[in-house]
């Protein structure tokens, strides 16, 4: 069975009662259930539902512009007025564009409910050009702010959450922690979120963990950044960018430097949410496994969210990083697809019951 871990006794009644997924016991599927191997597999294994976008280019204040995809669900029969139809928006891991599995299983599972979903793609990374020397990181929260602001000026009678997955799901809650109650969104759901960066880091330059992820997502960030090399010039080595071999060495070259950080440990320190969470003022469901090589276990803030009402922590033994497969041949749904599903209907649909309850 997962640990529910949450201080606020209401909180734990409703989602007992509105997302009893939360309290079951979870099975990983028994032929992948050690949390590297699910990591690794379940890219490849789980099937990509087939999702028709609408592409939005929004700018930005420094004049660079985001790529959103827009899920508009106009067959929608729950809510077929669009000014009011649920809104949900969906934040991809490190590298990850709307076009990653555990997004499309999402706008999946938010269309059978009836809801529109809208894919924030961070700067640069979904084909779209830079127009500025500027990526992203987990830290800044200013293009996140605008998303929001944009999305709920277009929609301001619908109700209005957000998921994020990995380093989508940091960036959220920085930004919750940030802005406390005064936000749009009414609640969010955050996957498998990196809680402290220093100890994630360190986990992902252990030998093995190295070889089988480290490296290769080294490898990508240099990778989303290549395309736009003459325009990151102007500001950046770019040849020494290209030779880091730990994401480590790239934040060090690139981001922390990118977003005026003094030494990489001032990066880290800002971007981990384990020193935010005291300050998020909107109901939280953040789901972990705690043999997630990319979060360890022990860095779980376990005794800071029994600190803060609206947290609550759903921590299973197995899953691995965006992983939770079940299931003999997990293609479809994932226990994280589920406990998704059912956290944000129960706060679309119940949610002003929390605070009865």
């Amino acid at each position: 069975k997962p640990q529910l871990v949450a201080s606020n006794d209401r909180f734990c009644r409703f989602l007992e009662e509105y997302c009893p997924v939360v309290t079951e016991t979870y099975y990983p599927t028994i032929w992948c259930w050690e949390g590297r191997v699910q990591t690794l597999l379940r890219p490849f294994i789980t099937s990509r539902p087939q999702v028709q976008y609408r592409n939005e280019l929004i700018k930005t204040a420094d004049g660079g512009q985001i790529s959103l995809d827009w899920f508009d669900n106009n067959d929608s029969l729950c809510y077929p007025d669009a000014s009011t139809r649920p809104t949900v928006l969906l934040l991809p891991g490190l590298t990850g564009t709307s076009k990653e599995s555990y997004i499309l299983h999402m706008i999946h599972q938010s269309e059978t409910l009836g809801y529109r979903c809208v894919v924030f793609n961070n700067r640069g990374i979904a084909g779209e050009d830079l127009l500025t020397p500027r990526t992203y990181c987990a830290a800044n929260t200013e293009d996140l702010e605008a998303v929001i602001h944009h999305v709920h000026s277009l929609h301001p009678s619908a109700p209005f959450m957000a998921a994020g997955v990995s380093m989508g799901g940091m960036l959220l809650l920085n930004y919750l922690g940030k802005t406390g109650r005064d936000t749009p969104l009414m609640a969010a759901a955050i996957f498998s979120a990196g809680w402290n960066v220093f100890e994630s880091v360190e986990s992902l330059e252990k030998p093995l963990n190295w070889l089988l992820f480290n490296y290769y997502l080294t490898t990508c960030l240099q990778s989303s950044i290549s395309r736009h090399r003459q325009m990151l010039e102007k500001l950046f080595d770019m040849d020494l960018v290209m030779k880091a071999r730990t994401v480590r060495e790239f934040d060090k070259q690139f981001t922390s430097v990118m977003f005026g950080y003094r030494t990489i440990d001032d990066y880290y320190e800002d971007a981990s949410p384990c020193r935010k969470l005291k300050s998020v003022g909107i109901p939280v469901l953040c789901l972990n496994s705690v043999d997630d090589v990319f979060s360890p276990g022990h860095a779980i803030p376990v005794e800071t969210a029994k600190q803060n009402a609206n947290v609550a922590l759903v921590l299973t033994s197995c899953g691995g990083h965006i992983g939770f497969l079940e299931g003999i041949w997990p293609r479809k749904c994932t226990y994280m697809d589920r406990v998704f599903k059912q956290f944000v209907q129960a706060m679309f649909e119940h949610g002003n019951k929390i605070f009865s309850m």
